[in-house]
């Protein structure tokens, strides 16, 4: 019996010591996920998301609870893929200033207070939207705490004159500058599927992956598949070919229609008589979707398409529920029957 009373007393111990090891482990893991408690800047800010418009000034906010003796602000822009390379906007202290880039000449520190250290941008681009980091350098604990900056806008999906599924990645990219925007990021496009945009052909976004949105499946666009954004993944940027979902956001000017049954020439001419110029698709579908344009008639645009927006959705408009910008295509230019869409 004795030998037996010591193996219990000995897996007893083993056992005790288990559980110790055990707890401390998940104590220590516990301890390890929760953040630290910044001691110099305020977290949460007032907002972790801002959200504008292009063209309009935003403020990023970033507020100290408390200054150390010596410090600096470093506000930089978190580049959506790790390049190596920091896009500094500015460095700044109580009476030192320094912007860096494109964004820094358009940067300033708000001050409202001597506890403010939110950054402020004016004249916002549609390539300003992305990930900002405020930090505080005191060359003991730094710390930093990340905002959002959303531009507004809305995701058009764009296709070559010359048919479907005829970009690279960097023909997309060069399609979607020249209509007055940029390739559109994952979220926006789906932030647009939930607003409703249902697309069934596949087109290259920012980070080079390529996508379509659904929301009504059907057999050609996925079968019987949820509604949802399909994705083909990453492609080949120089090889693969396909659509482009476009972004873009308010703009300074207007469109506006001229009635008439114009070849493209002379729509352009037609514009060019009112001191504008031919609409490019970008500005129709800002005007379609901040100004609620709506108008029921085909019209040039200077890519050579045929398009309409209808934000108030009738029979004799396309027959279509949904608002939108209906298109006809690319047309021979010689065609005259439409009228055409300016913007200045």
């Amino acid at each position: 019996m004795e030998p037996f009373t010591i193996n219990c007393a000995v897996l007893l111990l083993l056992t005790s010591n288990c559980f110790i090891w055990s707890s401390s482990l998940y104590v220590s893991n516990t301890a390890a996920a929760t953040p630290r408690r910044l001691q110099y800047l305020l977290e949460p800010p007032v907002h972790t998301e801002v959200a504008a418009r292009r063209g309009d000034n935003a403020t990023l906010p970033c507020i100290l609870r408390a200054k150390p003796s010596h410090y600096k602000v470093k506000w930089t822009k978190l580049e959506p893929e790790p390049s190596g390379l920091e896009n500094i906007i500015m460095i700044s202290n109580a009476n030192f200033f320094k912007p860096y880039g494109h964004l820094g000449q358009r940067a300033s520190l708000q001050r409202a207070h001597t506890m403010d250290a939110s950054l402020l941008l004016a004249h916002l681009e549609l390539q300003d939207g992305g990930r900002y980091r405020c930090e505080l350098i005191n060359g003991i604990e730094d710390e930093n705490i990340v905002i959002t900056l959303r531009i507004e806008g809305v995701v058009f999906p764009y296709q070559s004159r010359n048919g479907r599924y005829r970009f690279t990645f960097h023909e997309a990219k060069e399609a979607c500058a020249e209509q007055d925007g940029m390739l559109a990021t994952y979220n926006q496009l789906y932030k647009a599927w939930t607003e409703g945009l249902d697309w069934c052909n596949a087109g290259w976004l920012l980070d080079g992956t390529v996508h379509y949105p659904i929301v009504h499946p059907r057999l050609v666009c996925g079968g019987d598949l949820p509604p949802g954004i399909r994705s083909y993944g990453s492609k080949d940027k120089k090889r693969d070919r396909f659509d482009a979902f476009c972004f873009t956001s308010q703009t300074p000017g207007s469109v506006f229609y001229i009635s008439g049954s114009f070849s493209f020439d002379q729509a352009d001419h037609a514009c060019k008589d009112q001191s504008s110029e031919l609409a490019l698709v970008g500005q129709l579908y800002a005007a379609w979707r901040f100004q609620n344009y709506d108008q029921c008639n085909g019209g040039w645009l200077r890519d050579g398409s045929v398009r309409f927006p209808i934000h108030n959705p009738r029979r004799n408009c396309g027959g279509i529920p949904e608002a939108g910008v209906r298109s006809f295509g690319f047309l021979s230019k010689t065609t005259h029957l439409y009228g055409a869409y300016c913007y200045r």
